[in-house]
């Protein structure tokens, strides 16, 4: 259904079974998926969005990118399904560089506010809290939670499943399965819930949590942190993760250690 207010450009391929309600703006280059909802007032221009989203009032998905080198080049949003876009949320196409594409995944929610620059890409189920701001080419992973008006400088990482707290900044990378909080959020610990969640089993976690604290630990530099986790621990898939995204840091990851701010799991039942 198709509010007779909104405006559709006639190259727009819109599912039968969409909804695109009263003052949308559905611009040049543009592709919604079955069961989508554009509720009113969004504006949409060469963006590809999957099936069954929410795009809430007032979006703005695939502007032009934010970049004095940008000259126009055929560039793009890509949005998986299930994703939900809130209120007053920007989303920029991507700049004529990498794969020329901004790419948010499946089943992410971006909160009120938020901004994703251009050639950013978020995981599946990434969420983005309130007037969070991540600048260009800001990675960020699997079921990551980005607390609000927290900000990321261009070109970071943000790991698999990490949690930053409100009103947190970086220019570093931030580690996977960590949590974090501050300007810069200094990791803090194990994202426990998370794991559980995903039924990561105890003997893992635990181990997980011990190369966490070798890696933040103010008596090893992290050269000699991983040596000492790789004799030590058993290794599993997360802690390789962890090893495998510092070693192929190019800012830095965020490392800095706090003797007593770090959990971890001997009391867990």
């Amino acid at each position: 259904m198709i509010d007779k207010t909104a405006i559709i450009h006639p190259s727009a391929q819109i599912a039968e079974d969409a909804i695109i309600g009263p003052y949308v703006i559905i611009g040049e280059g543009v592709k919604i998926g079955s069961g989508t909802r554009v509720i009113s007032n969004a504006h949409i221009e060469f963006a590809e969005i999957g099936k069954n989203c929410t795009i809430s009032p007032f979006a703005t998905i695939g502007s032009e990118p934010q970049d004095l080198g940008y000259k126009g080049e055929p560039t793009k949003v890509v949005i998986g399904d299930e994703t939900i876009i809130k209120e007053n949320v920007t989303i920029h196409r991507g700049a004529a560089c990498g794969d020329f594409t901004t790419r948010i995944g499946n089943k992410c929610l971006l909160m009120v506010g938020s901004h994703v620059a251009h050639n950013c890409v978020l995981a599946d189920q990434v969420i983005l809290a309130n007037l969070v701001t991540l600048g260009g080419h800001v990675h960020v992973g699997f079921g990551a939670f980005v607390g609000g008006m927290s900000v990321f400088h261009q070109n970071i990482r943000i790991g698999d499943m990490a949690i930053i707290s409100g009103f947190s900044a970086s220019r570093q990378d931030i580690l996977p399965y960590s949590k974090g909080e501050g300007r810069p959020p200094v990791p803090r610990g194990i994202n426990v819930v998370a794991l559980k969640r995903r039924g990561v089993p105890l003997e893992i976690r635990t181990a997980t949590n011990e190369a966490f604290k070798l890696l933040i630990s103010e008596d090893y530099n992290t050269s000699q942190a991983i040596e000492k986790i790789k004799a030590e621990i058993p290794m599993n898939e997360y802690i390789e993760k962890m090893i495998e995204f510092i070693q192929t840091s190019k800012r830095g990851v965020l490392l800095k250690s706090h003797k007593s701010g770090h959990e971890c799991l001997e009391s867990e039942d």
